[in-house]
Formats: C-alpha cells, sequence, structure tokens
C-alpha cells in the first residue's frame, strides 16, 4: 500500500539548505519515491499561521518509505538538514 512522507520545514538557513535540497532527490529516486509536494503556495485555512515548506513524498510502501529515510546515502544528509532548518517528518499510510 502506498505510504506518504511529510516534512513541515523551517528553513534557517537558506545557502546550507538549498545544499540538502540539491541532494536529497536522488536519494528519493533511488528507493521508488516521487515528489508530490516540494513547497509551493500555501494558504492557511485554519489554526495557526505557518509559512513553512511542505514537502510530500509518495513512496510504493510504507517499509519503502522506512527503507529511504534510514538508508546510509539518506541518513549522511540529514546533518546537513537539521543544521538549516527546524522541521517534523512523519510517514502516512496511504488509503487506497
Amino acid at each position: 500500500m502506498t505510504a506518504f512522507y511529510i516534512a513541515r520545514v523551517d528553513i534557517t538557513d537558506r545557502e546550507t539548505y538549498a545544499e540538502y535540497a540539491r541532494i536529497a532527490p536522488g536519494t528519493v529516486i533511488a528507493h521508488g519515491g516521487k515528489y508530490r509536494v516540494r513547497d509551493g503556495r500555501t494558504k492557511t485555512l485554519e489554526g495557526k499561521e505557518n509559512n513553512a515548506r511542505n514537502v510530500v513524498i509518495e513512496f510504493p510502501s510504507f517499509a519503502q518509505a522506512e527503507a529511504w529515510y534510514n538508508s546510509p546515502e539518506y541518513q549522511a544528509i540529514i546533518p546537513i538538514r537539521q543544521k538549516a532548518s527546524e522541521s517534523d517528518h512523519f510517514i502516512v499510510e496511504g488509503y487506497w
């Protein structure tokens, strides 16, 4: 069943984050993932206003999403992201 990796990212250092954003897509593709949302325009309809970067990546399965996140390639670049941002990350299993 499809799974979605979802992240909401508050970037604190755009230059460093750009380095992470340049490398991350290759790790996603290598694990069967497809970006469905990668920033873009947002509008808060309810709740607290938030101008964070939103990322949604679709994977063929929950296991593949976890495998990507835990892969040596992705784990190697997490410190770059963490240095340049504050964020929340989670995986959600698809409905269909």
